[in-house]
């Protein structure tokens, strides 16, 4: 997903009119659709197994880094023993083909890295975007003009080239999921954030309320954090639903292509990148991962149309379908009375 289609999905909200007052609304609102109910018990359910993953593999009886050589036939090149790729009572998805690390303890642990790290890069670009974002905004010219052409070049950038030339330099004892996560969260994303911040900041400012403060003596930071992050906080929240998914991916193809999560540590792009070649002799080993990274993809999207749809009453919903909009137009009713 580009980012120009991120930030037009995210800054569809006219920021002088507020978009929904309290948490009420907006849970109202979520509830009322259903695709978005669905996505976020998928997403609550991937973040508990990615927490839970030690006590499942626990449960299991296995972990993620231990060999199994018995349960591979190298006979065969690696081909797991057994059926379904050496599904057991001991191995619930099955073992990797070649070493016979058990699947499931793989596939868990592969969920924290992939999570953590695209949930780590959404945080710096968070921190980025809005901090620049309201710098070029309520700043002089010079530095909207700075602020402006840095988070420009920073768009234009493409992220892959340059992912891979910072992640081939740095040394090699350092932790390379937050490395990743550093990589993601300082290259992209941000700059479109803070453009957006920029654009609504400048709008704001121009209310009567922020006019008051500012003839009330306040200063620039208590205008921002008492006035303005109250009127942004319906485009970020959106926006950052909507990165999320696409930090996943972009870890997953840094993971695919060598230079993103190292093993021993599973990550799913990584696990995609050995599975390339055993997808006709054991082709469970490339669809868990695949369909792990597409259902929570999928969430998260689904999950941030809702959320940019609940923020919004005026917005409508890419994914509304049925009697989506009389139920949203009922809840508005009801919150109306």
């Amino acid at each position: 997903m580009s980012e120009a289609l991120l930030a037009s999905q995210a800054a569809g909200t006219d920021p002088s009119v507020p978009a929904a007052s309290g948490a009420r609304p907006f849970w109202r609102r979520l509830r009322t659709q259903r695709a978005a109910l669905v996505a976020a018990a998928v997403v609550a359910l991937l973040v508990l197994v990615a927490l839970a993953a030690p006590l499942l593999t626990a449960f299991e009886g296995q972990d993620p880094t231990t060999y199994h050589p018995s349960l591979v036939d190298s006979a065969r090149g690696g081909v797991p023993i057994g059926s379904f790729g050496g599904v057991s009572g001991d191995h619930w998805l099955g073992v990797e083909p070649q070493t016979g690390r058990d699947l499931f303890a793989r596939l868990v642990y592969g969920a924290r890295v992939s999570l953590g790290v695209a949930l780590a890069a959404t945080v710096v670009q968070l921190l980025l975007g809005v901090v620049l974002g309201i710098v070029a905004g309520l700043g002089n010219r010079w530095v909207d003009l700075v602020v402006t052409r840095i988070a420009d070049i920073f768009v234009s950038m493409p992220l892959m080239v340059i992912a891979l030339a910072l992640l081939a330099i740095v040394p090699a004892g350092f932790p390379r999921p937050v490395l990743v996560a550093l990589v993601v969260g300082l290259v992209s994303g941000w700059g479109t954030l803070a453009k957006m911040v920029r654009a609504q900041t400048l709008t704001l400012k121009q209310l009567d309320y922020v006019s008051a403060a500012r003839l009330s003596g306040w200063g620039t930071a208590r205008i921002a954090r008492r006035e303005l992050l109250p009127g942004l906080a319906a485009p970020v929240i959106t926006y950052s639903a909507l990165l999320v998914p696409t930090n996943i991916t972009v870890e997953a193809a840094l993971s695919f292509l060598g230079v993103g999560v190292k093993p021993p540590t599973p990550s799913w792009g990584q696990m995609l990148t050995a599975a390339n070649v055993w997808y006709q002799a054991a082709p469970q080993y490339l669809l868990l991962p695949a369909a792990a990274l597409f259902a929570t993809v999928l969430a998260l999207t689904v999950l941030g149309d809702g959320v940019r749809t609940a923020l919004d009453p005026r917005a409508a919903s890419r994914l509304r379908v049925g009697t989506g909009r009389k139920r949203e137009a009922e809840a508005d009713k009801g919150g109306a009375s």
